[in-house]
């Protein structure tokens, strides 16, 4: 079929002929070809700039790793460097921790030895302590079971009686001699003082009486109101007038004792108080001449009467003591004497002794002069000499005679 037969193509007021047909038909049908070579030649130049860009990245990748090679290699060099650093820092660390340990050890060790040096002293202060508290726990437990005793005593009677007598005894033959006193003596009215003391210049006895009303006084002090107390007082003082009365009655018999007696009160609070509370009571027992003492009155009392009765001993041994006094005067003279010839002996003795020095030292002198000399003829220097030697034996032989003499 021939290009001329194809029938012609009219589009619109435009004629296309078969042969404008065909070449737009061909270029129809190559135009895909021309864009899958384009295509190619596109994807072939991407693929291009892809490999350069890849060889590019690659090269600087190269680079980037030589770099980090490099990097790395100094990294390794500066980690070697750093830790040898390190190493010596960390072994100087452990030797300064090391003596710094030890120090602290040694003086941790010296500390802790102190502290138990003074926690053994302590120790020991305080078990010393403990002792003297166990000690002084004893001795009031002891002195509780005492006054338990003697609250017993003192709840009696005849036991407190016998405990004011007791003490009263003591603190006189405490202060006075044997034979200076006596307890319990009867008297011609056919009374029994508590105690009798003798007195100076054979005057008659002093009587002391040791009783004392106490369930009285103990009754004002366990009165719990005034009411109660106002007649335990009353009561108290009723007591202990009848008991002075007693006492001047029984003990003060004229010739026979002192017109004066003591009425001892065992506590010096009690006698406080009586003088205090009780200035009646203590009126009415100086006009019945009965003195109330008190334990340390009492003592002061007995040391008078003592130093009385020594000066009565002393006045009646003075002649004795004059006479002992008179003979040592004379031993005195007759030693005054003989001491007084020996010094005169000595005196004479000591002038020989002078006289025969001065005639050594002349001797002396002279053999210093017949040694520095020629000798001479008979009854020259040698003859003084011998003078002097002469004389020296007839002084020796005075001294001798006078001695001899003496003697």
């Amino acid at each position: 079929m021939n290009i001329q037969d194809l029938p012609a193509v009219t589009i619109g007021s435009v004629t296309l002929e078969p042969v404008f047909l065909l070449a737009i038909a061909a270029a129809l049908v190559a135009l895909p070809l021309v864009f899958l070579v384009l295509g190619s030649m596109r994807a072939a130049r991407l693929r291009a700039e892809m490999m350069e860009e890849t060889l590019r990245r690659d090269a600087a990748a190269e680079a980037r790793l030589a770099e980090l090679l490099k990097a790395q290699a100094e990294m390794q060099g500066r980690l070697a460097t750093m830790a040898d650093v390190f190493g010596s820092r960390q072994a100087e660390l452990t030797q300064s921790l090391s003596q710094r340990l030890d120090g602290m050890t040694h003086r941790i060790g010296a500390t802790i030895t102190e502290q138990t040096k003074s926690t053994h002293d302590n120790l020991r202060t305080l078990q010393e302590r403990l002792a003297v508290i166990d000690a002084a726990q004893n001795n009031i437990q002891s002195l509780a079971k005492d006054v338990v005793g003697l609250q017993a005593i003192l709840s009696n009677k005849q036991t407190r009686g016998a405990f004011g007598q007791s003490r009263m005894e003591t603190i006189v033959a405490d202060g006075l001699p044997m034979g200076a006193y006596e307890f319990q003596t009867t008297l011609s009215n056919g009374s029994r003082p508590d105690c009798t003391i003798r007195m100076p210049n054979n005057s008659p006895p002093l009587v002391v009486d040791a009783k004392f009303p106490l369930e009285a006084w103990n009754a004002i002090r366990d009165g719990e109101t005034p009411e109660h107390k106002k007649l335990a007082s009353q009561q108290f003082r009723r007591d202990i007038e009848v008991h002075i009365k007693d006492i001047s009655d029984k003990y003060l018999l004229p010739g026979e004792t002192q017109d004066m007696a003591f009425l001892f009160v065992p506590s010096e609070s009690i006698f406080a108080e009586i003088h205090e509370n009780f200035e009646g009571i203590v009126q009415k027992a100086h006009r019945q001449r009965v003195v109330i003492v008190s334990p340390s009155l009492l003592m002061l009392s007995i040391q008078v009467i003592q130093a009385v009765l020594k000066d009565q001993r002393m006045r009646e041994q003075a002649h004795l003591i004059q006479g002992e006094v008179v003979r040592l005067m004379e031993d005195l003279g007759r030693l005054d004497d003989r001491t007084r010839k020996l010094q005169s002996h000595f005196l004479a003795a000591q002038k020989d002794v002078e006289m025969i020095i001065t005639s050594s030292d002349k001797l002396a002198k002279r053999g210093a002069k017949i040694e520095a000399m020629e000798f001479e003829a008979p009854g020259g220097p040698a003859d003084a000499g011998d003078g002097g030697a002469r004389a020296v034996e007839s002084r020796t032989g005075l001294l001798k005679l006078r001695v001899v003499d003496e003697d």
